[in-house]
């Protein structure tokens, strides 16, 4: 028996009221745990609590049959200092429900919440359904959705809920942060030196703002490379031993985040040295039965310049949901009620059609 829709998107829209009233800063999620927490209790359903993480299996599940990952977080950034709104305060004012999280990602989160609890009961589906609302997304820390993959089922698929409007991101770009030395001679400012750190460091950014990746993607375009930070010297009299650069990557899924590392290692004209590999493209293939199921109901299909916990996973997987990625950290953030309306009733429709068929 499935739940009545209609309920489940008043309870929806009221558990995302209760998520904004609450805040969940990355790594200080646990009052937002326990509201997830509320809802499986309400609808009945066992669910397992890892940090602040909460997860779910749906009753039917058969570890005969491959798994559906329906994922979003419950973590925000910090409020920035422009809001004119309580950020803590979900007021719904004009069909818009204003507060910190309620476009990235609360809105997707509790329709893919309300989506799972339609679905729970249901029998004869193709594919398990877990639904896994998870901590620390917008820091990438450690105890997110990356620290449940050793415990979960082997994932075959997932929908990552961010907001895209409910149209199909079927790519998503990878990222790699690198720290850049440029080495010059240290000296006083009065004498002559022709290895100076910071007019070396010209030529090297002329390096990086020319320099282009050659593998272009159908989906994602090309890689993307930014110099984002720039810091040298401490004093007006000293020319200093080196310059520190930070370039950002965004990886298309023509290169995993190894490649692009021994690339630029050894073509790039300073010392480099990335941060971390882990975060890698994601993608899923336009003419898989989840991208066709959602394709029928009209929805377009894109590639997604922003990184999410997609990054984290290794199966096909398809970032899907309501809200306005433009919206996303920016002050007095807002969701439409009828996008939630929108999402829940899409996600019903797209999972409809991949797990009956």
């Amino acid at each position: 028996m499935r739940t009545d829709q209609n309920l489940l998107i008043k309870k929806a829209i009221g558990l995302l009221q209760e998520l904004i009233a609450t805040p969940s800063f990355s790594s200080e999620e646990d009052m937002t745990a326990q509201l997830l927490e509320n809802w499986f209790h309400e609808f009945d359903i066992p669910y397992t609590r890892v940090n602040n993480n909460v997860f779910a299996f749906n009753k039917c599940f058969d570890k005969a049959k491959p798994t559906l990952l329906l994922n979003s977080h419950h973590d925000t950034v910090k409020p920035n200092g422009a809001y004119t709104k309580d950020p803590f305060d979900p007021q719904i004012i004009d069909g818009k429900l204003f507060g910190l999280g309620s476009n990235d990602a609360g809105g997707c989160l509790v329709s893919l919440i309300a989506t799972f609890t339609y679905f729970y009961e249901s029998e004869n589906l193709n594919h398990n359904i877990i639904i896994a609302a998870t901590a620390e997304e917008e820091s990438s820390g450690g105890k997110g959705l990356n620290s449940l993959l050793s415990i979960l089922p082997k994932i075959d698929v997932a929908i990552v809920g961010e907001p895209t409007q409910m149209n199909l991101a079927i790519a998503e770009k990878g990222l790699v942060i690198f720290d850049a030395i440029v080495n010059g001679t240290p000296s006083h400012a009065a004498h002559p030196n022709n290895n100076n750190a910071i007019y070396n460091t010209i030529e090297v950014l002329e390096w990086f703002k020319n320099y282009r990746f050659p593998k272009t993607s159908e989906v994602l375009g090309e890689v993307k490379l930014t110099v984002t930070q720039i810091n040298g010297g401490s004093q007006h009299n000293v020319v200093p031993a080196n310059v520190n650069l930070v370039i950002d990557v965004r990886v298309n899924d023509r290169y995993n985040n190894k490649e692009i590392a021994d690339m630029l290692s050894r073509e790039a004209p300073c010392e480099l040295k990335p941060r971390s590999l882990r975060l890698n493209s994601s993608s899923i293939d336009k003419n898989h039965p989840l991208v066709s199921s959602g394709v029928a109901l009209g929805r377009s299909t894109y590639g997604s310049p922003t990184l999410s916990d997609q990054a984290t996973l290794s199966c096909p997987s398809l970032k899907l949901g309501p809200g306005d990625s433009t919206r996303s950290h920016t002050a007095d953030e807002y969701i439409y009620i009828k996008e939630i309306e929108e999402g829940i009733n899409l996600y019903i429709k797209i999972l409809d059609g991949f797990l009956t068929n």
